[in-house]
């Protein structure tokens, strides 16, 4: 039987929550500001590779302060960094695209040191018995916040005439993040750990260890995001050249997340994750089929619908049968920080490949039909992470 979720995860789900918010209503379009500027897929993958390569960076090297001092400082820091880099893009506009290796740094750092502080404190907050059931609710809030934020956000631009729009919302995504950082002041100061081991996520790799299972995993997960993550959006616009279908195609979408992730936080138990993350790998493969045929407002609505319907059978298995490894014993649990890293690690060596097989195929031939034979391929790498994750789940 499932436990209820206490006070200090229901105040971590929102300050999650205000987070992904401002992530939604800004970054959402952010790649459609860059496009709108240069339209040059190319610069807009670097922008994509200099933000991983940050989150990577930052993963590892913040590690050591999450471990040994101050987890909640973290967490406010990455929500402040997240907020100034907003900052810099209202200040430089259109120049955004002379700066999109700094600005694309500062971004990744922000997202980077918020999510390791995160990760650390849901590991903390949470336990096997509940933590299917905070990922599930993770889901459904970021479902609504899809729902409501892109679409708000895509009717500012198109009804304020030039950059008004694009700026009035990168100035109520700094607000937002300014109330994240006030509530998570309620968030109870978490106990320091032991000594930070810099090398710990390259000692899990060794024979036998079923980390060998879940990097592998992970890095093909990061396969797809790493080119998913800033192609979908982009290739929406291209498609409409309208900023509001852009945030119609997040409203319908996020709202059949909304209700594939309740179901899957209400019904998915631990001893079916096995099956069901293998469904849900070959679902979110076959739903790239329609964008082959034809790159449409239609077909993407299909893909965009078939992902938000079966990601939770897959996401939701690996993300909980990883974090249980970290809690496997005494031992595991005290180096929960390391093994935090080793995961994000993992899933950047995924997304900047993906991201360099997308740059290195395109500019050899940068048409159309190349961008959908790699997203074909590419959206083939869940299937992969289940082959991988397989042993762990049937555990």
């Amino acid at each position: 039987m499932k436990s209820s979720l206490d006070r200090q995860c229901i105040l971590l789900l929102a300050v999650n929550s205000l987070f992904v918010l401002a992530g939604a209503l800004s970054g959402t379009f952010l790649n459609v500001y860059l496009w709108k500027a240069k339209q040059d897929f190319m610069m807009i993958g670097w922008f994509a590779f200099s933000q991983q390569i940050a989150i990577g960076l930052a993963f590892w090297i913040a590690g050591k302060w999450v471990k040994e001092r101050d987890k909640m400082m973290i967490l406010r820091l990455g929500i402040i960094i997240s907020g100034m880099f907003y900052m810099l893009v209202l200040f430089t506009g259109n120049r955004m695209v002379q700066y999109i290796w700094p600005l694309g740094l500062v971004s990744g750092i922000g997202a980077g040191i918020f999510w390791l502080a995160f990760n650390v404190v849901y590991f903390e907050v949470t336990d096997r018995t509940n933590r299917d059931l905070f990922n599930g609710w993770v889901g459904i809030m970021g479902s609504a916040i899809g729902i409501s934020g892109p679409w708000l956000s895509g009717w500012l631009i198109s009804t304020l005439p030039g950059e008004k729009g694009y700026r009035f919302i990168f100035a109520i995504s700094l607000i937002v993040y300014g109330i994240g950082v006030l509530l998570s002041f309620w968030l109870k100061k978490r106990p320091k750990g032991g000594r930070y081991l810099w090398l710990e996520p390259m000692r899990r790799l060794r024979a036998g260890s079923p980390w060998r299972h879940a990097v592998p995993a992970s890095i093909a997960y990061g396969l797809r995001e790493g080119v998913f993550l800033f192609l979908i959006n982009l290739l929406v616009y291209i498609s409409t050249s309208s900023e509001l279908k852009v945030g119609q195609y997040l409203l319908i979408t996020s709202l059949v997340s909304l209700i594939s992730y309740w179901a899957a936080g209400k019904w998915l138990a631990v001893r079916h994750r096995y099956i069901e993350m293998l469904v849900g790998a070959l679902m979110i493969t076959l739903v790239v089929l329609p964008i082959l045929w034809k790159v449409s407002y239609t077909t993407l609505i299909i893909f965009g619908v078939g992902t938000a319907l079966f990601m939770p059978l897959y996401i939701i298995p690996m993300i909980s049968s990883v974090f249980d490894l970290m809690g496997r014993d005494a031992k595991d649990a005290e180096h929960r920080v390391e093994l935090i890293v080793l995961r994000e690690i993992s899933m950047m060596v995924g997304r900047l490949a993906g991201i360099i097989i997308f740059i290195w195929f395109y500019s050899r031939s940068p048409h159309m039909t190349t961008i959908l034979w790699l997203m074909a391929g590419l959206g083939a790498a869940p299937v992969v992470s289940w082959l991988a994750m397989r042993r762990l789940l049937a555990t």
